[in-house]
């Protein structure tokens, strides 16, 4: 008996430090959920547009390629004034007819650019973004080009949602573009 009983307090200890780091782990998880904001849910129920960081495919503030051409070719008048948000090489090789180039928002001189266009604009104006320069989750010109009209109070702001770079996503799949302007 003695021998089953030294076997269970030499597991004791294991199963303690376990458990220690399973607690560790669901703390860790929610710090790290409120330290980042609130879920997509929470924030479409508390705002009407969440925060850069709920930007995820699917999201409603994402305008796909294939809607977004829709778009712009609806009779419909209300068409979007579209602002492309990333490096002048990719604007120069390739652009969205119409598309104003604000340069890079991940760089000062793109946000002044864009806070500057936007500054007269009414806030019910529907903007759609764009960059291109790389896969969707290393993009970083999209967000905070999109922080800042929504910090400037923007209600009808779209990102279009490229997931691979602008190349793929846009002008192989022969949807309207202007080249070397």
């Amino acid at each position: 008996m003695t021998d089953v009983l030294k076997g269970c307090a030499l597991k004791r200890p294991l199963v303690t430090i376990a458990l220690l780091f399973l607690v560790g782990l669901v703390g860790a998880h929610s710090f790290a959920r409120t330290a980042t904001g609130p879920s997509p849910t929470q924030a479409q129920s508390s705002q009407a547009q969440p925060a850069a960081s709920e930007l995820t495919p699917g999201s409603a503030q994402l305008i796909t390629p294939e809607a977004l051409v829709r778009v712009l070719q609806s009779a419909d008048a209300g068409k979007p004034l579209i602002l492309n948000v990333g490096p002048h090489l990719i604007y120069m090789q390739a652009h969205i007819p119409g598309a104003e180039y604000m340069g890079p928002a991940s760089e000062s001189r793109g946000i002044e650019r864009l806070r500057t266009r936007a500054k007269s604009l009414p806030r019910d104006q529907f903007i759609v973004l764009y960059c291109g320069c790389c896969p969707w989750n290393h993009c970083p010109n999209v967000r905070p080009g999109y922080s800042e009209l929504y910090a400037m109070g923007f209600t009808k702001v779209k990102v279009l949602y490229i997931a691979d770079n602008f190349g793929t996503d846009w002008v192989d799949k022969g949807y309207p573009s202007v080249k070397g302007q």
